[in-house]
C-alpha cells in the first residue's frame, strides 16, 4: 500500500512538473498575439496618416501651382510592406490603383498640352481636327495734300482725307495628324469674307466733299501644308524645341489684275477715285517658311517662344499696274518676312490657363517688274506689325478645347485688333 501511494504522488508530481511549461508557452503565445495586433493596429493607423500627409502636401503644391481645382488625389505613398490583415481600406477620393494615378497626373497636365497644341503641336496625338473663326478689324487714315507752300508757311492747294475700313472673317479648317511621336503633319484651309469701305475727302474738287464705295470679297484662301518635327524633347533645363517648315499655295484670289471701279474723274480725264470691284482672298504668289517654337514649363507658368523666316517667290500675272485704264503684265515679288513671339501662360487648374504675348512680323519692301522692264521697289510696301495677344483655353470634353485670343494691334501695320476661337478636337 505504501508503495502504491509513493508511486501516485510520484506520477502527479511529474504531470505537474510537464504542465508548467505548457502554460508558460501559452502565456507567451498570447502575449506575442497581443504584441503584432498592436503593431497591426498601429501599421494601419501609420498608413492612414501617410496617406493624409501625402494629400495635403500634394493639395498644398497645387493650390501653389493653381492646380487644385477638381483635381484627382494622389495614391498613397508606396511602400514594400505586403497589405497587413485587418488594416483600412484607403480612403474614398484616393487614387487606389496605378490607373487612377496615371488619370491624375494626365488631369494636371491637360492645360500644358493644351498651351503646346496652339504653339506647336501635340505630338502624342494620332490625330486632331480644328475649327476656328477670326474677325480682323482695319482703320487707316491718310491725310492728302495737293498743292503748294507759299512763303513757305502757306498751303495752297486741296486738303483731302483718305480712310479705308475693312472687315475680315476669317474661317479656317485645320488637320494634323501625328505620325509618329516626333513628327506631325498638317493641313490649313482658310474661307475668307471681306468688307472694305474706301472714303475719299475732296470730291468734286471741295474739300468739304467726302465719296465713299463699299467693295466685298470672299472665297477660298490660301491653302498650307506644313510639317512638325520635335526636335528636343522637354528635360529638366531645357525646353521642348520643334522645327516646322510649311508651304502656302495661291489658290486664292489674287491682288493683281482686279477689275477697277473708277468712282470719279477730273476734268482732264485723270482718276481721281477708284476702288477694286472685289477684294482679294490671297497673296497671289508661292510661299515656304521655316521656324523653330519651344515651350518650357515651370510650374505654375509656361513660358513659349517662337521665330521663324517666310520667303515669297516671283510670280508672273498679266496685269500688275494699278491703272484701272492700263493693262502691264509683269513679275511681282514680295519681301521676305521674319516673324517672332514669346509669352507666358499660367494653368489656373487642369482645364483652364490663360496666356498673354507678343508676336511680331516684319516684311521687306516688295518688287515688281513689267515686262522688259527692271525690278522696281514698291515704296511703302514694308510693314512691320506688332500684336499683343490675350489668350483663355479651357477644356470642355477629354477630347476637345476651347481657345479664345484677343490680339492688339501695336502697330499701324496689325489689325486695329482681332478676335478668334478655336474648337481643336483630338481623335
Amino acid at each position: 500500500m505504501a508503495a502504491l501511494v509513493g508511486g501516485l504522488a510520484l506520477g502527479s508530481t511529474e504531470a505537474g512538473a510537464q504542465d508548467a511549461p505548457k502554460a508558460s508557452n501559452e502565456a507567451d503565445l498570447k502575449a506575442l498575439m497581443g504584441q503584432l495586433e498592436a503593431l497591426k493596429a498601429s501599421y494601419a493607423q501609420e498608413v492612414r496618416r501617410l496617406r493624409e500627409l501625402d494629400m495635403q502636401v500634394q493639395a498644398m503644391q497645387a493650390r501653389i501651382s493653381g492646380k487644385a481645382g477638381g483635381m484627382t488625389a494622389p495614391a498613397a505613398p508606396a511602400t514594400d510592406a505586403a497589405p497587413v490583415a485587418g488594416a483600412s481600406a484607403p480612403t474614398e477620393g484616393y487614387a487606389s490603383s496605378a490607373a487612377e494615378a496615371q488619370a491624375a497626373k494626365d488631369a494636371a497636365r491637360r492645360s500644358v498640352n493644351d498651351v503646346k497644341q496652339q504653339q506647336s503641336a501635340l505630338f502624342n496625338q494620332k490625330l486632331t481636327l480644328e475649327n476656328s473663326l477670326t474677325y480682323a478689324r482695319y482703320d487707316r487714315k491718310q491725310l492728302t495734300l495737293n498743292g503748294f507752300l507759299a512763303l513757305d508757311a502757306i498751303f495752297l492747294g486741296n486738303i483731302a482725307i483718305e480712310n479705308v475700313e475693312s472687315d475680315s472673317l476669317t474661317y479656317n479648317f485645320a488637320a494634323r495628324w501625328g505620325v509618329n511621336p516626333k513628327l506631325t503633319l498638317n493641313l490649313d484651309v482658310p474661307y475668307i469674307a471681306r468688307k472694305t469701305i474706301y472714303q475719299k475727302g475732296g470730291a468734286g474738287g471741295s474739300a468739304g466733299a467726302i465719296a465713299q464705295e463699299e467693295t466685298h470679297g470672299d472665297g477660298i484662301g490660301d491653302v498650307t501644308v506644313s510639317a512638325n518635327y520635335k526636335l528636343f524633347p522637354e528635360g529638366r533645363r531645357r525646353p521642348e524645341t520643334v522645327l516646322s517648315v510649311g508651304v502656302t499655295a495661291p489658290t486664292g484670289r489674287e491682288p493683281y489684275g482686279l477689275d477697277w471701279k473708277v468712282l470719279e474723274r477730273d476734268d482732264d480725264d485723270f482718276i481721281r477715285f477708284a476702288v477694286p470691284a472685289q477684294q482679294p482672298t490671297g497673296n497671289g504668289v508661292w510661299q515656304a517658311n521655316v521656324g523653330l517654337s519651344a515651350v518650357k514649363t515651370a510650374d505654375p507658368a509656361i513660358l513659349f517662344g517662337n521665330i521663324g523666316y517666310i520667303h515669297s517667290f516671283e510670280r508672273g500675272f498679266d496685269d500688275i499696274d494699278g491703272n484701272p485704264d492700263t493693262v502691264n503684265p509683269g513679275d511681282v515679288k514680295l519681301g521676305g518676312s521674319y516673324y517672332f513671339g514669346a509669352g507666358v501662360a499660367f494653368a489656373f487648374n487642369e482645364r483652364t490657363s490663360l496666356s498673354i504675348s507678343f508676336s511680331d512680323r516684319m516684311s521687306a519692301r516688295a518688287s515688281t517688274r513689267f515686262k522688259g522692264g527692271q525690278w522696281v521697289k514698291v515704296i511703302g510696301s514694308d510693314a512691320n506689325a506688332g500684336t499683343l495677344n490675350l489668350g483663355v483655353t479651357y477644356a470642355l470634353t477629354p477630347h476637345a478645347t476651347f481657345v479664345s485670343i484677343l490680339g492688339i494691334g501695336l502697330t499701324p501695320d496689325a489689325p486695329d485688333f482681332s478676335l478668334a476661337f478655336k474648337v481643336p478636337y483630338m481623335l
